[in-house]
């Protein structure tokens, strides 16, 4: 409960002093963007923890060793052999012969990959063209062992990853020197948010070179004397400082007992009584025996006691247009805890006085 109303009261002081936020971490440019790449690789090299009896693997096994001229037409078993999907991110205007990490997890029942090397994998984009080939010794940063009667484990053995381990063979062609318009992606759409953009590009590069499409797209013309120079009139973008706003919400995690509200939620007039009842129960068992010269059973009877206690319920009142410091504030002075808090915040959004939404996780 301590820890949960300091983090409250740490986040209220942030918000209070809160600066404005950059243009470049509020926005994405259109076109401008990440691409996943994947691909079916085989790990070798392994100390006999590979994959035992994945069928996929020895087939891809016996594909790989035709290619390179070796007859294997023979049922095989090996165990130095895992498959492995291997997935890495090709960021934007990369260029040919540039490197990329690249990540490879196991998919058939491979104990550990420790000491594996991966053969010449290529990786393929989502229109299944190939953008690059992956190939080197990965690291899984851990281990894993085990005995007849005991085993001992660091980490995740059947992930590892090998760093500049892919190098790019294709690029994606995209001139960004010829465009002469720029659609601006915003993370968290907000019309408020999207106004601002607006109007702070306009007082500073001009009236009219700026429009808000929607909530989440903003239009920039590029002014003519940053034609073929649009590497720097983003550069000047990214820079501009903007006061992004915010929708009042509170967002709860029941499982873990997290509670996150924003500055702008508010509380209308309401009254809020908090108590509690709690019930013990105790019961010993009694033995009771007959007389010396009666004819009976020994039998044991259970003794029941039960108490209950319900602490004093405590009434507060909270004004309307109660801020979120006030809030805090009131619940800390009746006790309740983050899981008595989220019934709270429930039962304060049914009646209505919660001015905020409310999303439980």
């Amino acid at each position: 409960m301590f820890r949960f109303l300091v983090a409250a009261t740490l986040v209220l002081c942030q918000i209070g002093f809160a600066e404005a936020a950059r243009l470049k971490d509020v926005v994405n440019i259109e076109g401008v963007r990440d691409n996943p790449l994947t691909g079916f690789g085989l790990v070798v090299g392994l100390s006999g923890t590979g994959d035992s009896g994945a069928a996929f693997t020895n087939q891809s096994l016996k594909m790989m060793l035709e290619r390179m001229g070796i007859s294997a037409e023979q049922a095989f078993k090996v165990k130095n052999v895992a498959s492995v999907m291997v997935t890495a991110t090709l960021p934007p205007f990369a260029r040919q012969g540039s490197r990329l990490d690249v990540t490879l997890s196991s998919l058939g029942d491979a104990k550990t990959l420790q000491g594996g090397t991966l053969i010449m994998t290529p990786l393929k984009g989502a229109d299944g063209r190939i953008y690059a080939v992956a190939q080197g010794a990965l690291s899984i940063g851990g281990f894993a062992a085990e005995g007849g009667g005991a085993s001992v484990q660091k980490n995740h053995p059947t992930v590892g990853r090998i760093s500049d381990g892919a190098i790019i063979e294709r690029e994606i062609k995209f001139n960004f020197n010829k465009e002469h318009n720029l659609q601006l992606a915003l993370k968290n759409p907000d019309f408020t948010t999207a106004s601002r953009i607006v109007g702070a590009i306009n007082d500073l590069f001009g009236k009219g070179l700026a429009l808000a499409k929607d909530s989440g797209t903003i239009s920039v013309r590029i002014p003519e004397d940053y034609k073929r120079q649009v590497v720097s009139f983003v550069s000047r973008l990214e820079k501009m400082q903007v006061n992004p706003d915010q929708p009042a919400k509170i967002v709860v995690n029941e499982r873990t007992g997290t509670i996150v509200m924003g500055d702008n939620v508010r509380v209308s007039t309401v009254a809020l009584a908090h108590g509690g009842l709690s019930i013990k129960v105790k019961e010993s068992p009694q033995v009771s025996q007959p007389n010396a010269l009666g004819e009976g059973d020994t039998v044991v009877t259970p003794d029941t006691e039960i108490e209950a206690t319900e602490s004093d319920a405590r009434l507060i009142e909270m004004e309307e247009g109660v801020t979120l410091g006030d809030l805090v504030r009131g619940l800390n002075s009746v006790g309740v805890t983050p899981r008595d808090l989220i019934a709270i915040l429930q039962a304060i959004k049914a009646s209505g006085a919660l001015q905020a939404e409310l999303e439980i996780l």
